[in-house]
This record gives structure tokens, sequence and C-alpha cells, in this order.
């Protein structure tokens, strides 16, 4: 993995659980990159992804935001557009856009909006957009009629997320930039969604293990009773 790597890697106990702020802490010892890294959650929750009722998918917004510039299309006609427009979109249509996606496979986008009438139209993209998470979904407030608040949300950072197949969730909650106490927001913010999406037949413990990465970074393993506590307090 290289030898900066293997140096800070070296800081981090593999064996050790540690408490939120001391993973924090621990995380803005262990980037070496030179660039701003992104830090990551990694938690593996206790559902069942194979049952319908323990698929987890939603969105979450962020207190500070992740850092990142989001581009967004938005699939409206009319007025809705307009507010779209008003609201910060990047791009904003209906027909055009479609073409353009289907046949260019025009992608520059980070996430799509659309209104409910347009989903007809919008299927069409489903094995284009699918496969890359950037289909419009009632489940994460992409398909609405208030396109405006759903452009601002995502604009300020908001996150999607959705359970793997192993029952595990990634979500970007911020920059290493941004210091401890805000990206102890964003995680708490993030943990307390996912505790309230809690499904009534997931049975045993919930958070199995909890996980905090930086790019490139070795992963921080948080101790999970202590979260457990936070959210449920």
């Amino acid at each position: 993995m290289g030898k900066k790597y293997e140096e800070v890697k070296k800081l981090v106990d593999s064996e050790k659980r540690y408490t939120l702020l001391d993973g924090l802490d621990l995380l803005g010892r262990t980037s070496f990159v030179k660039f701003d890294a992104s830090v990551d959650v990694a938690a593996r929750l206790g559902v069942n992804p194979k049952h319908a009722d323990q698929m987890i998918r939603s969105s979450c917004s962020l207190p500070h935001g992740t850092g990142k510039t989001v581009r967004l299309v938005v699939f409206a006609k009319g007025e809705r557009a307009n507010e779209a427009r008003d609201a910060g979109a990047d791009f904003v249509g209906a027909e055009d856009l479609v073409e353009k996606i289907q046949k260019e496979n025009w992608l520059d986008f980070d996430n799509a909006i659309a209104t409910p009438d347009m989903m007809g139209l919008v299927g069409r993209l489903g094995r284009i957009l699918g496969p890359r998470n950037l289909m419009p979904n009632p489940k994460v407030g992409t398909v609405t009629m208030d396109v405006a608040r759903a452009v601002r949300e995502l604009k300020a950072g908001r996150i999607e997320f959705r359970t793997e197949k192993t029952g595990i969730i990634h979500a970007p909650v911020g920059k290493v930039s941004f210091g401890a106490d805000k990206l102890r927001e964003n995680v708490v913010a993030l943990l307390e969604t996912l505790h309230r999406l809690k499904p009534s037949t997931a049975k045993g413990k919930y958070f199995k293990s909890v996980t905090l990465s930086s790019t490139m970074g070795p992963g921080i393993h948080l101790d999970t009773n202590e979260i457990a506590a936070m959210v449920e307090g």
C-alpha cells in the first residue's frame, strides 16, 4: 500500500474500538494525502437486505454538508422547471435531457431529481441511471413536486444511502479539514437517521460495526456500544 500508508497504519490499533471523538482525532492524524481527503462511514447493520422490509434506502441532511460541489439534473417542465433553476439546479429539462443522456451517454452530474409526472419519461433511462444510483427515487426524496426544496437540500449536503448485500451502508460525512467538531455532528446525524430507520423485524444488535476512514487512509473501528447509547439516548 506504500510507505506512508504503512506508517500511519501503525497509529491505529485494529483490535481497539475507539470512541467517536478519539476516532475522529486519530482520523486527522492518519490522513497523509496532499489534498483535502474525504471522510466516509461504513456501518454494518443487523439487517438482512434479502428481505424487502429490511432493505434500508433513504437520505440524510448533514449539518455541515459534505464539502463537495454537487451537480444536479432536474427533470421538470413549466413552473417546476423554473423553480428548479431558481433554486440552483445545474441542468433542467425534459425530453431534451433524456435524449442527451440516451444518445450521448451524458452523465456529467451527481444526482437527479424529477417531478412525479416526468417519471414515465425518465423511466426510459433506467438501464443507464439505475446501475449508477442516479435514478430519481421517492424513498430518498428525489421524486417530488417540491423540486426547489430537493435542490436546496442536495446542494447543502443531503446524502443518500442504501444497504448493500452484506448489510453495510457506506456514506460520505465530510472532509478532514472540517475538524473533529463538525465531523462529529455530521456522523451523529447519519447514525441517528440510521437508528430511526431500524426495521421492526431486525433482531439482535443493530450497529454491528462502524468504521471511519479518510481517502486512502486506514479504517478506524468505533465502539458500537457508545454509538448505541448515543443514538438511543
